[in-house]
């Protein structure tokens, strides 16, 4: 393999989007439990956002992490979000300060332009987010920045003909999203590394997705390796491509910690037979029919109808992918007490906008308040 910028850095990063709950809010003691076994595991990535759990998540990462283990002694990521919330090149900025204040951090290794998209990645051109950045850069601040990134191939190369001096960036690659054309995680990985620029791996798991694969999927996963978890597959999935920093799980409980570690501690590319069986549970992969949602949460932020879109969705996958129709429709009638139920949708679009994986999500709330309809 070549040499790469971040190739030192331990392939498992500790994603804290999805942090555990207890009584709806962070569980702090888990966390730091969490925190401590992904630490004495040799671990040292860890990646937050502005936007994450409304704060929560880069408060969780000051009690958890930088108040409890030396600065030195571990790396943290944070992004700036200029879409989220009222939108001004003030209140833009405005983010980064409070991020450092919400972490106590007091400097970022890594530092990114949060989600960038086709409705959206030129706010940070008319914000002058891209010369911000390196400015806090210079002052020592920011120590490596970069950018997220969900849209087109055209679109990621346009920004790196125009940012050459972009760090490195952060993708969405699974093995399920390889030939994806709505994500195009191949052609945006190899279009990355035409430019010389290393990658942050996000969604390795596919929201969980991966976690839990379709049935015909998890028989050859199971013949290939029937100890490995299916969750070890697509992470170590990711982590074999050259040029990878780091892959970021989410993980949201300790059991979940706990296998990462067990085969990310001693990171191994995976061997000739393993990716046979991958190029297959890819093969697979191609004919579910499901609903390709990641539980980001982007689209509900601004949702007038107050519609919890991401767990409508996955109901429906219960159906869709493996057959559950009663258990999916009891599912679906759990999440919409008291919120706005799929066929309560005015169509305002502002989802659409939002979602990295450029879901219809009008037209398939549509298609879920017909299949719940009782």
């Amino acid at each position: 393999m070549e040499k790469y910028f971040g190739e030192s850095t331990p392939k498992l990063g500790f994603g804290l989007m999805r942090l555990p709950k207890l009584g709806g809010k962070i569980d702090i003691e888990q966390t730091k439990k969490m925190v401590d076994m992904f630490m004495e595991a040799g671990q040292t990535y860890f990646d937050t956002a502005y936007v994450y759990d409304d704060g929560g998540s880069e408060r969780a990462a000051k009690e958890a992490l930088v108040d409890r283990y030396p600065r030195e002694s571990f790396t943290l990521a944070t992004k700036l979000c200029a879409w989220a919330g009222n939108h001004s090149e003030e209140a833009a900025k405005q983010q980064f300060y409070t991020s450092l204040e919400r972490t106590g951090a007091g400097y970022f290794d890594y530092y990114l332009l949060h989600a960038l998209q086709k409705d959206n990645y030129k706010l940070y051109d008319k914000y002058h987010i891209w010369d911000f950045v390196k400015e806090q850069k210079a002052r020592g601040l920011i120590r490596h920045w970069g950018f997220s990134f969900h849209a087109s191939p055209e679109i990621l190369d346009e920004l790196l003909c125009e940012h050459p001096d972009a760090e490195f960036v952060q993708l969405q690659l699974n093995y399920a999203d390889w030939e994806n054309p709505n994500v195009a995680s191949r052609a945006n990985y190899e279009v990355a590394r035409k430019h010389g620029k290393s990658i942050v791996v996000m969604e390795p798991v596919k929201g969980g997705a991966l976690a839990d694969p379709p049935k015909e999927v998890q028989e050859i996963l199971k013949a290939a390796d029937p100890a490995a978890s299916f969750a070890s597959w697509a992470i170590r999935y990711a982590a074999s491509l050259n040029g990878i920093i780091t892959v970021l799980s989410g993980m949201s409980n300790v059991e979940q910690m706990a296998d990462n570690l067990s085969y990310m501690k001693e990171f191994k590319s995976l061997n000739e037979s393993e990716r046979t069986a991958v190029r297959m549970a890819q093969e697979k992969m191609s004919g579910v029919k499901g609903i390709p949602c990641t539980a980001c949460h982007y689209c509900t932020a601004g949702c007038p109808k107050k519609i919890s879109i991401p767990e409508i969705f996955a109901a429906r996958n219960r159906q869709l992918i493996w057959g559950q129709l009663e258990e999916g429709r009891t599912a679906y009638e759990e999440v919409i007490k008291g919120l706005g139920n799929a066929g309560d949708c005015i169509a305002c679009g502002q989802c659409e906008r939002a979602c990295p994986q450029q879901i219809k999500v009008v037209e398939r709330l549509k298609e879920c308040a017909e299949a719940f309809r009782r």
